[in-house]
């Protein structure tokens, strides 16, 4: 990378000040590179002199001045350098810099931005882990899509990663599944009972009571709704939501490592597992909890129960392990997972969850600093929900759900590329708009078309070429020097930037930052396009543009890679 460059330019003028005494030998320099907003202030800026100051006895801008004399001589990446504000170091790259980065793109092709910064990491992302009792939601949906494209990235860096999916088939919500099933198979048979309040509704429900009745007959009719549904009916109706999540993954290209039952918890003793651990450390007690905050639940009371310490790991207030009846909590069981995870031997745990689970995210992370001592084990993400809109009106409502409109439904009345890219336009963290309408739309106002359209375009110029019975292999460098108007220099000083914003991304998990650069990239391309001959009549400047063009289809098509979309070749 040509920021990697710099760096090594500014490291290597630090250590011969440091030859000269002005530095301590034990001394370790850290200071940052960083591109400057304004362009006015070169294409790099370095704090080294600010940060360093203080230890070399100099006011930083004098500092800023020795560091400058002793850059290394001979460089010719570096145009001109000169000191800025109170000390900064501002570095112009040569037109050759820049212009040789196509040959660098073309070498290195679908690789280009991508690095070893995360070599010999290995981590888990455990995502998505939508319940198994209906279809996914556009929630779960934007999770999904976060959580690929976090591991896709991790893999662009090195990483080691693994992808898994956290089966919800314990909790009360799989019984509630099973009643409801229940419920619909009966009424299947001319046996109508009312549907209680809390039960699942929505024609998916209905839709395994048929499957269910296919497959085994009448063998669950009986003349009262039992009060426990049959674990069988239940097991049915998971595999069946379970079946219809698994193909709304693959109609997104999501794939999943391993699938982990919640069931598996409690019948192989992890639970137990961990409460030994906790117990061994003290970590357990009999007390009772405070009223909850708000209004009172009315079957709250004041009881003992067996506590987890978890107030001592930064936690509000000390979690319950066991129910009254003697059963396990949900956090007891997450403990135990957790548990599990760290137990494989992962360097970092990422968690994909949805923006109502935020108030969990401490005390797990409490409980792991407990049992293992890492503070920083786990990391979450939080995903906000999607508004759905068509033509700007609020679309709410599904025939098949019930309540909401499926995953399913917008994927096939968009397409994987729309749904992929629009997730990713905005932070996890903040809630996002969709438009069906705008997703579709063969315009510019619609990001992904924007975006993909550009790619198109450098593929229609070789076609253009051919069909003239011509083709132009990479430019020389040479030829390349004929790229010297500031639109293309400009270009080319945005395909530097790919591979930092690819490294950004993954390190601070902040997918959106790959389609935000594309959107800049297509737009800078847009422009350059309609603004220049790019197949004209001089051989060497067409084969310099050409050149440009096809490095510029190179990064997006690389980007999308990344994001999961296609990059079409026409539109």
């Amino acid at each position: 990378m040509v920021h990697s460059l710099i760096q090594q330019l500014v490291s290597t003028a630090l250590q011969q000040l440091q030859q000269q005494g002005l530095f301590a030998e034990e001394q370790i320099f850290s200071f940052q590179v960083e591109r400057p907003r304004d362009k006015n202030h070169g294409d790099f800026a370095t704090n080294a002199a600010l940060v360093l100051a203080k230890t070399a006895r100099l006011p930083p801008r004098q500092l800023a001045e020795r560091i400058l004399a002793a850059l290394p001589a001979g460089q010719t990446a570096v145009e001109r350098c000169e000191v800025a504000g109170p000390g900064f170091i501002n570095f112009f790259l040569t037109p050759h810099t820049l212009q040789s980065l196509i040959l660098t793109i073309a070498e290195q092709g679908t690789q280009y931005g991508r690095s070893q910064v995360g070599a010999g990491r290995r981590l888990q992302v455990e995502f998505v882990s939508a319940n198994p009792t209906g279809p996914m939601h556009l929630g779960h949906g934007r999770g999904a899509v976060n959580g690929d494209v976090i591991v896709r990235l991790l893999q662009a860096i090195g990483c080691q990663v693994e992808r898994e999916y956290y089966i919800n088939d314990a909790g009360a919500q799989t019984l509630v599944l099973g009643r409801s099933v229940l419920i619909r198979y009966h009424a299947l048979f001319g046996q109508e009972w009312p549907m209680p309040e809390g039960c699942y509704p929505g024609d998916y429900v209905r839709d395994i009571a048929i499957a269910l009745r296919d497959a085994q007959g009448d063998r669950w009719l009986t003349p009262t709704l039992p009060d426990h549904p049959p674990g069988e009916v239940v097991d049915f109706a998971i595999a069946r939501c379970l079946e219809w999540i698994r193909e709304d993954l693959e109609r997104l290209n999501i794939p999943f490592d391993t699938w982990f039952s919640e069931r598996s918890l409690h019948t192989q003793g992890m639970i137990a597992h961990a409460i030994v651990q906790l117990e061994a450390k003290d970590l357990i007690y009999e007390g009772i909890l405070e009223p909850p905050k708000g209004k009172q639940p009315e079957d709250w009371e004041a009881r003992p129960q067996r506590l987890f310490r978890s107030s001592q790991f930064g936690d509000e207030v000390d979690r319950a392990l066991q129910k009254s009846d003697g059963t396990y909590t949900y956090f007891a069981a997450d403990i135990a997972y957790h548990l599990n995870k760290a137990e494989r031997g992962f360097d970092t745990l990422i968690n994909i969850w949805g923006a109502d689970h935020g108030g969990y995210i401490k005390r797990v992370q409490s409980a792991l600093a407990a049992l293992t001592g890492r503070h920083t084990l786990l990391e979450v993400r939080l995903v906000q929900m999607v508004n759905l809109f068509r033509a700007g009106q609020p679309v709410r409502m599904s025939k098949r759900a019930g309540t909401f409109v499926t995953l399913r439904e917008v994927v096939e009345e968009t397409g994987a590329d729309a749904v992929r890219f629009w997730f990713l336009l905005r932070s996890s963290g903040a809630s996002l708009d969709f438009d069906l309408e705008l997703a579709m739309a063969k315009t510019n106002e619609n990001p992904v078309f924007y975006v993909q359209y550009a790619h198109a375009r450098v593929h229609s110029l070789r076609r253009r070429l051919q069909e003239r019975g011509g083709w132009v292999e990479v430019a020389d460098a040479r030829q390349l020097q004929r790229l010297s108007e500031e639109a293309e220099l400009e270009l080319l000083r945005l395909l530097s930037r790919y591979p930092e914003v690819v490294e950004q991304a993954a390190l601070e998990k902040e997918p959106q930052k790959i389609p935000h650069y594309l959107l800049e990239l297509a737009a800078a391309f847009h422009t350059y396009y309609n603004g220049h001959k790019i197949l004209d009549e001089d051989t060497d400047l067409r084969a310099a543009r050409l050149a440009l063009a096809n490095a510029t289809g190179q990064v997006i098509a690389n980007g999308l890679t990344l994001l999961g979309v296609h990059a079409p070749e026409q539109m």
